[in-house]
């Protein structure tokens, strides 16, 4: 008959065994996990590299990427969704999806960039019964917001 192994009462259970680079094997999966979650975050309003192009010729050299950290710091979240942009899911105004396919702005205008540049910057100055506030917007600013929103198709 087989006897049956115990191990001693005072022998502990080891501890996970670190990697090469100190840190476990949960704590690699967890690290490259996020390191994937970071690196595809940009891909998420500028779907790909000809998007990108497009609407910084459209706009005459804004930058999407750059547009996107502009509607954060100019707070467009607050009454807007804005895909792609983490916070701004607001319905206080429209949601700003697939504003590249959309025919009007604040349904006065038709949708270029040039009038897209203009909205952005004084919204009141084109229709004075918009609710949209002017929040001083700089031209550089409005550009790279236009050519971030020209990617949402």
């Amino acid at each position: 008959m087989a006897t049956k192994q115990c191990k001693p009462r005072n022998e502990e259970s080891p501890s996970p065994q670190p990697s090469p680079l100190g840190t476990t094997e949960r704590g690699w999966r967890v690290s490259t996990l996020l390191l994937l979650m970071f690196a595809l975050l940009p891909l998420t309003g500028c779907e790909n590299e000809a998007d990108i192009q497009a609407a910084t010729a459209m706009t005459g050299g804004g930058d999407p990427h750059r547009g996107a950290s502009a509607i954060r710091a100019y707070g467009c979240g607050t009454c807007h969704t804005v895909p792609g942009v983490r916070g701004a899911d607001a319905l206080v105004g429209p949601p700003l999806t697939s504003m590249a396919q959309r025919a009007y702005i604040g349904g006065v205008m038709k949708n270029t960039p040039v009038n897209m540049i203009r909205w952005i910057q004084d919204p009141p100055a084109v229709d004075s019964m918009t609710a949209m506030p002017k929040l001083n917007v700089s031209e550089a600013d409005a550009r790279d917001i236009a050519s971030y929103l020209f990617t949402l198709k």
